[in-house]
């Protein structure tokens, strides 16, 4: 197999807040705390965590809008952080992103032609005749008439809005596009059709996908590869269907309880979660999830687990497991 699209190694992001004026009492928030995954082209990887985990700080790192504090990340076998001028410009023509709310990522003051034809312009030299006809072709592989370009966001509906984002991210034929909670304020009766539409594109362009959620069932069913993480860490990462078959870590078992079954009849782990996320200000001792895990050992609150395969291809950061 060649290089990945995308590679992540030992990331971290650290913010520093509060304080005095000198500098005295600062803490620092570690939103992303040495994180290592990859993308293949044509492949979804889904992240998939409680709020305040650190997902869309990652994103923000992977789409170059926010600095690592340590690490790498590498798209193209390029370093981001080695990127400027004209070769960072090109990769965030290949790196879009979809937002989770459809309604504040459109401008309302624009036609939806020219929403879409606004990165084009930005990143391609071609002719109005040959923008439109771009933008016609959008419209089409998400499902929408060409027509419609001359409307408004606000004529539209909720999926369908969404559907206008993923054309603009597609404007500038995306290699990888980071999906953050693209269904996440939908209707449920929608977010099956968005992603089914999204399903149908990587089918048709090979794109990758970067999927944003803190819904494990539906990462679950859209991503090839799905990492579960949890106050800045990875706490569990292996192949889709591995992951719904035999979840290992306490935190995963929890996020799968919590969601419904796919049949009334199908037996699940109840495992509730006691408390709120520990502040990523002040984390835990040891294992960050041991305050709330309904199996935490004394060891668990002194000596930080390490993610560890333990099975081909099935990567796990708990001490229930160590060899």
């Amino acid at each position: 197999m060649g290089k990945p699209l995308l590679e992540v190694r030992d990331l971290k992001k650290h913010f520093p807040v509060g304080g005095s004026l000198l500098g005295k009492g600062r803490g620092v928030v570690k939103a992303v705390d040495g994180i290592s995954f990859t993308i293949n082209a044509g492949e979804t990887l889904g992240l998939v965590g409680e709020s305040g985990c650190g997902k869309t700080t990652t994103s923000k790192l992977v789409l170059a809008a926010e600095a690592p504090t340590a690490g790498a990340i590498e798209f193209e076998g390029r370093n981001l952080a080695e990127l400027t001028g004209t070769a960072l410009r090109d990769h965030r023509r290949k790196v879009q992103v979809v937002f989770q709310d459809p309604y504040s990522s459109l401008s309302p003051r624009m036609r939806v032609g020219d929403i879409i034809a606004e990165p084009i312009k930005a990143h391609e030299h071609l002719s109005s005749q040959d923008i439109r006809a771009r933008v016609a072709e959008l419209l089409e592989l998400v499902g929408l008439r060409p027509d419609v370009a001359r409307l408004f966001p606000h004529e539209f509906s909720g999926g369908q809005r969404q559907r206008l984002a993923i054309a603009r991210a597609f404007s500038t034929n995306a290699r990888l596009v980071v999906l953050d909670e693209p269904v996440s304020a939908l209707d449920v009766s929608i977010r099956a059709h968005i992603i089914s539409l999204l399903e149908e594109i990587q089918r048709r362009l090979a794109v990758s996908y970067l999927f944003i959620a803190h819904d494990l069932a539906a990462v679950s069913h859209i991503s090839h590869q799905t990492a579960v993480m949890y106050l800045g860490k990875l706490v569990e990462v292996t192949d889709s269907l591995e992951l719904c078959r035999t979840p290992l870590h306490p935190y995963t078992k929890a996020l799968f309880a919590a969601s419904l079954p796919s049949h009334p009849d199908e037996p699940r782990d109840e495992i509730v979660l006691a408390g709120e996320v520990p502040s990523a200000l002040n984390p835990p001792a040891g294992c960050h999830f041991h305050p709330r895990c309904p199996f935490a050992m004394p060891r668990c609150s002194e000596e930080e687990p390490k993610l560890a395969e333990v099975a081909p291809g099935h990567q796990v950061a708990c001490h229930l497991y160590d060899l």
